[in-house]
């Protein structure tokens, strides 16, 4: 059985039930979810902005040299600064979901939505993540902090990596 994931603050969500996307708001309602291998973009407090950046098919070898030919991580994740206490006292819990109900997406991001007509989703379990920083490492991702996410998005935006900026409308200037 394929699983995917939601992750959130709330451990009490007994059904998820779709809703509008707030920067897709032309498509369906739908739950939303994430595939194993991109769930690390989430390990995060919900509003905590951040960029996730990897290799793709397409990487130039000229990006894949400027960042990321000296790491061995499978995923490099860029947060401000001022979110490592927020990151550090976080309690998150996974939401584990059947795959059944989802289709994907965007391969590249790994992100799924539910079914036309799906009417709720119930989880298969609920489990706390604990320690954040230590979920990150043990999901062989390179974690990097800076005051600001603003000139790292600027850079990447015409690069050839695969990348995912999330809650950006909370980053600093």
């Amino acid at each position: 059985m394929s699983l995917l994931y939601h992750f959130s603050e709330d451990p009490n969500i007994q059904a998820f039930v779709p809703r509008l996307h707030p920067s897709h708001p032309s498509l369906p309602p739908a739950v939303w979810a994430i595939d194993e291998a991109h769930g690390p973009m989430y390990y995060f407090p919900r509003d905590c902005p951040r960029i996730a950046f990897r290799l793709k098919e397409d990487t130039s070898d000229e990006d894949k040299a400027y960042f990321l030919d000296q790491t061995q991580a499978e995923m490099v994740i860029a947060v401000e600064s001022g979110w490592y206490a927020a990151i550090r006292n976080t309690v998150l819990y996974r939401y584990t979901f059947a795959a059944e109900s989802f289709s994907c997406w965007d391969k590249g991001a790994g992100y799924y939505r539910t079914h036309p007509g799906v009417s709720a989703v119930y989880p298969l379990k609920i489990e706390p993540m604990g320690d954040l920083f230590s979920r990150l490492c043990e999901a062989n991702v390179e974690l990097r902090l800076t005051p600001s996410l603003t000139p790292l998005r600027e850079f990447l935006l015409p690069r050839t990596l695969q990348f995912s900026m999330i809650r950006m409308r909370n980053a600093r200037p």
